[in-house]
């Protein structure tokens, strides 16, 4: 959520209606619920412009809401209808709700050939996804589809067995009719893969993986799919962690039958650590796209709670669900916020030793029903040290800043998407984020965008460049800490 609201609560709005809390937001939008009928999408001038240069919303749709110096362009939507984030919203509530967006999808996918939706803003009642433009990598449409379907999960409709486990709450062959809708293939006779769930259980199940009884093949339901023919796992800018990735992970996943004639069932649990900014969740959203596995989370926004018992509740819950989906991936992140160590006076008490015991008894049996364990943390010296032992994460990654040949190959990655001046040289301002974290980098890229369009230019120029980089941060001090990559594999 943004950190400032573009309007305050109870501010008036043109129609009479009044703001009464933000919903969704995003760098140029953000959605109210309001006390009216209708919810309000605002949009930053340059944005609405270009939702109307693709044909994504007419101008005829568009108002103008003004408040202290800022201008915004709106967009109003009944309250029955869906209007929200495509990251952060709610898996739907019925059939034709997923219908709806499949459609969306389908449509607003001929308005741009080139656009990702997995951060577009859902406008159900004018059926269309409108793309954010911002500077993080593409998503394929059969992600954006089954994530939303499964309310937050990150899985492609191509993984369709494995879709209609954590699709529970909808009847296989209604969920191959959703997926034909938005323009995707469905495995040869999904429609009859299962019975239909009685319509008292349906949104009970909304979360559960499908009954045992229900499934016709369940031994394939759970079988690694492989990679597409040539491909492989990349990641830019960060070799060794990729050979990594490649040697103790994906290998074993999908060549598994030559680690487990010597009794390599399944990988080990890893935590990757290292100072904010250092690359750690890029890395680990990559693999998991690539391996392409349901995904569940726990954080401290997911899990955590100020009631005793309820967050270690919550923890075995996820683990629960990973295991039901199985195979599948976990991602722990600031996991110093539920494992550190036990013995330190800073811990909060008898149940931050529970949560604690619930890890090191969920983290064996997840590896042993093919849950892949993923954990990440500023402060390794902060985690209790009964789950750094092996058997709980065999390997401990420290992953360091950016070097300047990391930073360069970002950079490269971010400007290949934008419009370009022919006097831009890019390379002039790496000397400046070597070291930095790599989220500057993109701050820098995509401030500098912002910067060029404000100014009513079409392409990113060295002048946008330079003025983003005067925009960032002034460190305090050069810091020395080692910059790269460091294996500890104990």
């Amino acid at each position: 959520m943004a950190k400032d609201l573009w309007l305050p609560k109870g501010c008036e709005l043109p129609d009479g209606s009044r703001i009464r809390t933000l919903l969704y937001s995003g760098d140029e939008w953000q959605i109210f619920d309001t006390n009216g009928s209708n919810n309000i999408l605002l949009m930053r001038p340059e944005l609405a412009q270009k939702w109307d240069e693709f044909g994504f919303l007419d101008e005829s749709l568009l108002g103008d809401v003004a408040f202290a110096s800022e201008s915004f362009r709106s967009l109003s939507s009944h309250k029955k209808y869906t209007l929200a984030a495509v990251e952060n919203g709610k898996s739907p509530e019925s059939k034709l709700d997923a219908l709806a967006f499949a459609f969306a999808l389908k449509e607003s996918r001929k308005l741009s050939a080139d656009a990702s939706f997995h951060d577009a803003v859902y406008v159900e009642q004018y059926s269309r996804l409108l793309p954010a433009w911002t500077l993080t990598p593409h998503v394929d449409d059969e992600v954006v589809l089954g994530t939303w379907i499964t309310g937050g999960v990150i899985i492609s409709t191509e993984s369709f067995r494995r879709l209609t486990n954590l699709a529970g709450w909808m009847h296989v062959g209604d969920l191959a009719e959703v997926v034909k809708a938005a323009g995707f293939s469905v495995p040869a006779g999904a429609g009859l893969l299962t019975k239909r769930r009685p319509a008292s259980q349906a949104k009970n199940d909304a979360k559960a993986s499908i009954a045992k009884e229900d499934v016709v093949e369940p031994d394939q339901a759970h079988t690694p799919e492989e990679p597409a023919e040539g491909k492989v796992f990349k990641l830019a800018g960060r070799p060794q962690l990729e050979e990594f990735f490649n040697e103790h992970v994906i290998d074993i996943i999908f060549n598994a039958e030559k680690y487990q004639a010597l009794g390599i069932d399944f990988p080990s649990a890893i935590v990757l650590h290292g100072p904010p900014g250092c690359g750690k969740t890029f890395a680990v959203e990559r693999l998991v796209e690539f391996i392409n596995w349901p995904s569940y989370s726990i954080d401290s926004n997911s899990v955590g709670s100020p009631y005793i018992h309820e967050t270690s509740k919550k923890i075995s819950d996820v683990f629960d669900k990973a295991i039901d989906g199985a195979p599948s991936v976990v991602v722990i992140d600031e996991m110093e916020s539920f494992l550190s160590d036990r013995r330190s006076g800073n811990t909060s008490g008898l149940h931050h030793v529970e949560e604690v015991a619930e890890f090191l008894r969920r983290i064996p049996e997840a590896i042993k029903n093919k849950v892949l364990i993923i954990a990440m943390t500023n402060l390794i010296e902060m985690i209790d040290p009964a789950i750094l032992r092996r058997g709980r994460f065999d390997h401990i990654i420290e992953v360091g800043m950016p070097s300047r040949e990391e930073v360069a190959s970002l950079v490269d990655a971010l400007l290949s998407k934008l419009p370009k001046a022919d006097d831009l040289n890019a390379y002039k301002i790496l000397d400046a984020l070597t070291g930095k974290a790599l989220s500057d980098s993109a701050f820098v890229i995509r401030e500098a965008a912002r910067i060029a369009a404000k100014a009513g230019k079409t392409e990113l120029d060295q002048q946008s460049i330079e003025a983003a980089l005067n925009n960032l941060p002034k460190d305090q001090e050069k810091n020395s800490r080692r910059i790269g990559f460091v294996w500890d594999d104990k």
